[in-house]
């Protein structure tokens, strides 16, 4: 088994960096890797683990676990705390066997210890898909429909692997339970183990004429459609979870889930964060000293906006309610207006000397009249 990268390496962030680096680091990494985009043979692989990176260094309780113990830390048998490694952080010690996750490190070496149920019913894995959209899209959201491949169940046998007419059998070998005792060689001596059954692999039924159309899996590949509520005001890299449109479950078990990502491209006019747009408004020399009316571009549309007379560079201004909706909530953010004054370049001789005289009446002198006067002054000493 290879030996999984540090997960600070993963997203190449040092360890003491803040939940914004991590988010960011992660937002740069999975758009540059995500197999939709990147047809590099190992870009899925890479996607993966920058996505199981940031699943544990999101989370402040994986993050702490990780940091204490490594990978080991985000295991789901380590310290007894379920799929998400620790779960609650609450200690090493489960309800109903007394020392949880030691008893299945126990199991891992001797055998023994407790057995699921083969035949009980088993949730299937969860699937994820993207979804890229435009800035506007998101920021008023869409109905759409998306589709991909999933397992389904078998609509030839109904699940259960074997040809129709037939019923899977009892493991003549394991007896229905999925497992067999073997007896095994251990630093401590000969001990008996328990291990996976080779007849049924474990599922505790045998098939003894398996449905041509599964080959005995229960579950067939087909295409499956979904439509999406893209949410106004979603941000990139967020996601939303549906609930049982994941994969077909085992032994009748509910399917899993599907979680659509979201990917937003960038605007060429505007940036944003989180419910706020920001916008640098470019106007002329002459429309900051005298004040001006004018069309200020939003995501809402074009609105006016007055300029005070004297407005000076990097001047702000906020336009109420103009701005991208919060996901949590009823209200909108707000468009903020950065001025910058823009210097005319390609001046033609009648509007040099207009700002010639301007510069007079302002007591100001243009680098050209200083230029002049240092001249004068050197005419006269030559002259004494």
């Amino acid at each position: 088994m290879a030996t999984k990268r540090d997960y600070y390496e993963v997203l190449g962030v040092d360890k003491g960096a803040s939940d914004d680096e991590i988010k960011k680091a992660y937002r740069k990494l999975s758009k540059k890797y995500h197999p939709d985009v990147n047809q590099e043979a190992d870009a899925e692989e890479k996607f993966k683990e920058i996505s199981e990176a940031y699943e544990t260094l999101s989370d402040p309780q994986k993050r702490a676990a990780y940091d204490q113990y490594g990978h080991a830390g985000t295991d789901a048998n380590f310290g007894g705390g379920g799929a998400g490694g620790f779960g609650g952080f609450g200690g090493g010690f489960s309800d109903a066997g007394g020392f949880g996750g030691f008893e299945d490190i126990f199991e891992s070496f001797f055998g023994g210890g407790r057995s699921a149920d083969p035949n009980a019913p088993r949730q299937g894995d969860d699937l994820q898909y993207s979804i890229n959209l435009t800035f506007e899209e998101a920021i008023f959201g869409k109905d759409t429909e998306v589709s991909y491949k999933r397992n389904e169940v078998c609509h030839t046998c109904g699940g259960n692997g074997a040809k129709p007419g037939t019923q899977p059998e009892t493991c003549h070998k394991c007896k229905g339970s999925g497992t067999i005792n073997a007896e095994r060689q251990t630093p401590l001596g000969r001990v008996m183990t328990r291990q996976t059954c080779d007849v049924c692999h474990g599922t505790g039924k045998e098939i003894k004429e398996v449905c041509e159309t599964c080959h005995g899996t229960g579950h067939e590949k087909k295409t499956h459609s979904v439509n999406v509520s893209v949410p106004a005001g979603v941000e990139d890299g967020q996601q939303m979870r549906l609930a049982n449109q994941g994969e077909a479950g085992i032994n009748g078990g509910p399917y899993g889930d599907l979680y659509v990502v979201f990917y937003v491209a960038e605007s060429d006019i505007f940036d944003r964060d989180g419910s706020e747009i920001y916008y640098e408004l470019p106007i002329n020399f002459v429309q900051a000293a005298l004040g001006d009316e004018v069309d200020v571009p939003t995501v809402h549309g074009n609105v006016k906006l007055k300029i005070p007379a004297g407005t000076q560079t990097s001047t702000k201004f906020r336009l109420r309610g103009k701005g991208a909706p919060r996901l949590r909530g009823n209200s909108t953010g707000d468009q903020q207006v950065t001025v910058k004054i823009i210097t005319p370049k390609n001046l033609n001789e009648e509007q040099r000397e207009a700002l010639r005289n301007f510069a007079e009446l302002t007591g100001q002198k243009t680098e050209e009249q200083q230029s002049e006067g240092f001249f004068d002054k050197m005419k006269d000493a030559f002259k004494k």
